[in-house]
C-alpha cells in the first residue's frame, strides 16, 4: 500500500513557477515508478511527467517538455514537479501517482493522491 499527499498548488501568473511535493507512505516508494497527471476543468485527465524508481529515467508529456522537471528523493519518500514558465493552459488538478513501472497510461498506475489545485492566470 502506497499513500499519497500532494501539496504545493496555488494561484499564480503566467510565467511564473510552482512546485509541487508529493509524498508517500508505505515501504514501496522507493521501488516505485511515480508519475504526475493532470485534469483541467471538462478535460480528461492527462500525463504530465513520470520518474522510474531510481530516478535515472524521466519522461515527459510534449507540452510540457523543458519547462516542468521530475524528480525524487527516496530517502524523504518525497517526488517533485518543478513547474516553469507556466501558462494559462497549465491550470488543472495536479494528481500523483504510484505504480511498476513509469508508464505514460493512468491505467499503469494502482495508486493516487487526491490533487492540488494550480491556477495559471494571465
Amino acid at each position: 500500500q502506497v499513500r499519497l499527499v500532494e501539496s504545493g498548488g496555488g494561484l499564480v501568473q503566467a510565467g511564473g513557477s510552482l512546485r509541487l511535493s508529493c509524498a508517500a507512505s508505505g515501504r514501496t516508494f522507493s521501488t516505485s515508478a511515480m508519475s504526475w497527471f493532470r485534469q483541467a476543468p471538462g478535460k480528461e485527465r492527462e500525463f504530465v511527467a513520470a520518474i522510474s524508481w531510481s530516478g535515472g529515467s524521466t519522461y515527459y508529456a510534449d507540452s510540457v517538455k523543458g519547462r516542468f522537471t521530475i524528480s525524487r528523493d527516496n530517502a524523504k519518500n518525497t517526488v517533485y514537479l518543478q513547474m516553469n514558465s507556466l501558462k494559462p493552459e497549465d491550470t488543472a488538478v495536479y494528481y500523483c501517482a504510484a505504480g511498476l513501472v513509469p508508464g505514460r497510461g493512468s491505467s499503469t498506475y494502482h495508486y493516487w493522491g487526491q490533487g492540488t489545485q494550480v491556477t495559471v492566470s494571465s
